[in-house]
């Protein structure tokens, strides 16, 4: 029997410096039945080049991630789609592992892949630390292979959300059916990561978090996944791993509270510009 398409959108802007490794990874993969699109924010540096060296389907959509993943899914051929950043490599055997798993219950609609991080930099051994507590945590993890039939009937990514849209998107593809997961990993690329940059990136992100969290039919998951305490019981409920190089998980517990403080001040703003 013939394998099913697999479709994997992979969103850009300027992601040349990682973007190579990301588009070798899929090459690379066991199971060979796939489409790469690419779907670009109006790149400056050789990103569209780059990705046309391994498919002709590199479009140019804005003007945030949700937006460029829906076109992307409007291009798929496929049965299903996997949705990807360009500064993730996939393990050899993800593509199959979720086909498989998708294909051996027609309840499951939706596939967690989990994530570690690498990177340079002691910030980005924090980042490492940070991201392996949240493996197998529903409230945290989210879905990124889909049904293709399920992503459209659940309306995609909400294209007023970019912060939160993960998350989101899941829980809608929940009411359709089962989330399950699988074992290989995807990892993530977090480059040589400094302090000045997490801070920046969580503001910006929380300014826009509003509209994830103003949908009450997110509201359960939502609590949990902006509760300060939540993610302290989380991290301490293992504190062999956390301490085991105590400077690393010092710094770790620094950078997640530098986080939730500036996050905070981010969806504080974002609020007062949405009642305005």
């Amino acid at each position: 029997m013939n394998n099913l398409l697999v479709s994997i959108i992979i969103t850009t802007k300027n992601s040349a410096e990682f973007l190579e490794e990301c588009l070798k990874s899929i090459k690379n993969q066991s199971y060979q039945d796939i489409e790469i699109i690419v779907v670009d924010n109006n790149s400056t540096d050789d990103t569209k080049e780059i990705a046309k060296q391994y498919t002709n389907q590199v479009f140019n959509k804005g003007p945030e991630r949700s937006a460029q993943r829906n076109f992307g899914v409007r291009q798929a051929k496929g049965d299903y789609v996997l949705i990807i950043d360009s500064d993730m490599k996939l393990s050899e055997n993800v593509i199959a592992s979720c086909a498989e798993k998708i294909k051996s219950d027609d309840k499951i609609k939706g596939i967690i892949i989990p994530e570690e991080s690498f990177g340079v930099g002691f910030w980005a051994k924090c980042k490492k630390l940070e991201r392996s507590f949240y493996v197998g945590v529903d409230w945290m993890e989210a879905a990124r292979f889909f049904d293709k039939n399920i992503y459209e009937k659940a309306g995609g990514f909400d294209e007023n959300i970019t912060g939160g849209e993960d998350w989101d998107l899941s829980q809608r593809v929940e009411k359709f059916g089962k989330i399950d997961r699988i074992s290989d990993f995807i990892y993530h690329n977090e480059g040589n990561l400094n302090f000045y940059n997490i801070i920046k990136k969580r503001y910006y992100y929380a300014k826009r978090f509003k509209n994830y969290a103003a949908k009450q039919e997110n509201n359960k998951k939502t609590k949990m996944q902006i509760s300060i305490i939540k993610r302290y019981k989380l991290f301490f409920s293992n504190p062999k791993k956390l301490f085991k190089n105590p400077i690393l998980g010092l710094g770790m517990v620094f950078m997640k509270s530098c986080e939730f403080g500036f996050g905070g001040i981010g969806y504080l703003v974002g609020r007062i510009n949405f009642s305005d």
